[in-house]
């Protein structure tokens, strides 16, 4: 239960967590480092952003750290650490009892706790309760504080919950998709009584705000398994509660180049889709979700014509419903929409120009980063010429005015030089001059231009 943190393992716990261990112990308190700072220890990485758990009610907490702040109502007291040129918050939570939990989320009754074991049972994941903090005998050696055998799964790979999993999923419905998180961020199993529970009680995941599922899918994306993330949030049944519109894809067959069905296809997209973007990442793993939407035929001779535009409704709705930004919305919505691009070299600069337009400049590689992931996803090759030569016109053509407000002259050259007055003979010259460099007959010099201008004369 209680061991010597390795040598080698201590030398991982930088200045910043010691010095909140010896404001501690120095006041006679406890304090334990706990969650993902203890694992990252035991892994031989260095924490960042530590949480830890102390006997010390936060108005003692606030004493030691007088620059802290605190504003809820669990014991949790937050401090600003700078560690070298980067800032990092570290939490101290005060130990703390809980019982009952009517809204599947939150706990009806909360007490401070009264030893570590106390706290330590309330929590939901073996490898999230392995504490390290100050020997009592010797406050300049660390223990390993492990209850339920966090050290052990740790070392094997496992996520698995503490006591009976059905009971802690009950208790807190966010703690299903948090296991299916940490899996995916740390490339672990889940124990199967553990699964079980979850796959029995994904439907209590609608008792949860759509914000703190929406940040949980957003990490899971972010990881280094997104795909093995999606196919575990599958699996237990949570992405039926969360994107049930990206199921209708499952064993749905395609014809042409791709070689797995609507779900599988959009799976490997997101495993290789190059950007790190969460956001980027779902619009890729839900590009095609309105494809069973507008399905006509069967097997290999299905066709999905305009599934686009119905994907891109699909994609607002899902937005919506997870509670995005204005912003995070428009931006996937975009991506979705107007994904199906065409790649032909035959294509004129006004298309080029026209599909910049929908798209964005601003998500024009994210638009790219999707295309690789929906050639890679379908069994293509990442790129071809086409593909290449289409990236080559992006650059070029944006290297034209878009506006009329991108030409080399404005309304006062064009006043000075004809002689006119504001109003709308100024507009059509302007117009005519951004028609003619469009159609690439006039380059967007300053001097090219005035000289044009005075051809309206």
């Amino acid at each position: 239960m209680r061991s010597i943190l390795p040598e080698k393992l201590t030398k991982k716990i930088p200045s910043q967590v010691w010095e909140v261990f010896n404001k501690f112990t120095e006041a006679g308190y406890e304090i334990y480092l706990i969650g993902g700072g203890s694992r990252n220890v035991l892994a031989g990485k260095v924490p960042v952003n530590c949480d830890f758990t102390t006997n010390a009610h936060p108005e003692v907490i606030q004493t030691l750290f007088p620059d802290s702040f605190y504003n809820n109502v669990f014991g949790t007291v937050g401090i600003n650490v700078k560690r070298g040129k980067k800032e990092e918050i570290y939490e101290i939570t005060t130990y703390r009892g809980e019982r009952g939990y009517s809204d599947f989320r939150r706990p009806d009754n909360v007490w401070w706790g009264k030893s570590l074991e106390e706290d330590l049972q309330r929590r939901e994941l073996t490898i999230s309760a392995v504490a390290i903090g100050p020997s009592k005998k010797d406050k300049n050696i660390l223990e390993i504080i492990d209850l339920f055998g966090g050290k052990e799964d740790l070392k094997n790979k496992i996520i698995r919950a503490i006591g009976n999993p059905e009971e802690r999923f009950s208790e807190d419905a966010l703690r299903m998709i948090r296991a299916i998180r940490l899996a995916t961020q740390l490339g672990f199993t889940i124990e199967p009584n553990t699964f079980s529970a979850i796959q029995k009680n994904a439907f209590l995941i609608n008792k949860i705000s759509k914000e703190r599922i929406r940040d949980e899918l957003f990490k899971i994306l972010k990881s280094d398994y997104p795909a093995e993330g999606v196919i575990l949030l599958l699996t237990s049944g949570l992405l039926k509660e969360i994107i049930p519109e990206l199921l209708k894809g499952y064993g749905m067959t395609q014809k042409g180049h791709h070689i797995y069905d609507v779900w599988n296809h959009s799976v490997q997209s997101l495993k290789y889709c190059p950007s790190k973007d969460p956001l980027v990442r779902l619009a890729t793993l839900i590009h095609d979700i309105g494809k069973p939407y507008v399905a006509k035929g069967e097997g290999y001779n299905r066709t999905f014509y305009n599934h686009e535009v119905v994907g891109a409704k699909i994609a607002e709705n899902i937005a919506e419903r997870l509670k995005f930004s204005k912003e995070e919305k428009e931006k996937l919505v975009t991506l979705v929409r107007w994904h199906q691009f065409t790649c032909d070299e035959r294509q004129t600069d006004s298309a080029i120009r026209r599909f910049i337009r929908n798209v964005g400049k601003e998500n024009l590689q994210d638009m790219l980063d999707l295309r690789v992931g929906d050639r890679l996803g379908g069994g293509a090759r990442e790129t071809s010429w086409r593909l290449e030569k289409f990236k080559q016109r992006l650059i070029e053509v944006q290297k034209q005015p878009f506006t009329v407000q991108d030409l080399k002259v404005d309304g006062h050259d064009v006043m000075k030089i004809l002689g006119l007055k504001p109003g709308p003979k100024v507009g059509e010259v302007l117009e005519k001059l951004f028609e003619k460099v469009s159609e690439g007959k006039l380059k967007n010099q300053r001097k090219l231009l005035l000289e044009e201008i005075k051809n309206f004369k």
